[in-house]
């Protein structure tokens, strides 16, 4: 998946999306700080391949909370939740036990049922695994696209 850089013109099915974060300078990344636990390793002693997406999980989901919501209220009064649809990583030198990483999370589009990200985790300021993640809005009940909450939206244009 490519992260699109389109601005504010019309998404692939005609609906408005908005460019964010890096590209238009409004929002800042935010990070949250992960510990590398031995149960993250693998047998040679670093951070297995797999758990790099749980530590961006992690962080998105404390992006999220920090906007004022948490998932289960959006799943009771939105009747919605966020989804994984795609993911690209790159990783850049390993990571072992007990390191101190940061993961940013910055939003880079904004679409009518979906949020690209574009996330880092680093090591000592120094980048170890980056990756570009689109999540989808869907219905709780029949895992159908979903518009954003309009309360979100309006978060992300602060």
């Amino acid at each position: 998946m490519r992260v699109s850089k389109r601005g504010t013109g019309h998404g692939r099915h005609g609906h408005k999306t908005v460019a964010l974060a890096a590209e238009t300078g409004k929002q800042e990344a935010f990070r949250w700080p992960v510990r590398v636990y031995f149960e993250d390793t693998d047998a040679g002693g670093v951070v297995y391949h797999a758990n790099y997406l749980r530590f961006m999980e992690r962080a998105r989901t404390e992006w999220l909370r920090a906007l004022g919501f948490e998932q289960d209220y959006l799943r009771e009064h939105f009747g919605v939740q966020f989804v994984v649809i795609a993911v690209n990583l790159r990783y850049r030198r390993a990571v072992r036990f007990n390191a101190e990483l940061e993961v940013d999370v910055a939003v880079v589009e904004c679409g009518r049922a979906s949020l690209d990200f574009r996330q880092h985790i680093r090591e000592a300021g120094q980048v170890v695994c980056e990756g570009e993640i689109r999540v989808a809005c869907v219905g709780v009940v029949d895992f159908k696209p979903q518009p954003l909450p309009p309360e979100i939206v309006a978060e992300l244009n602060r």
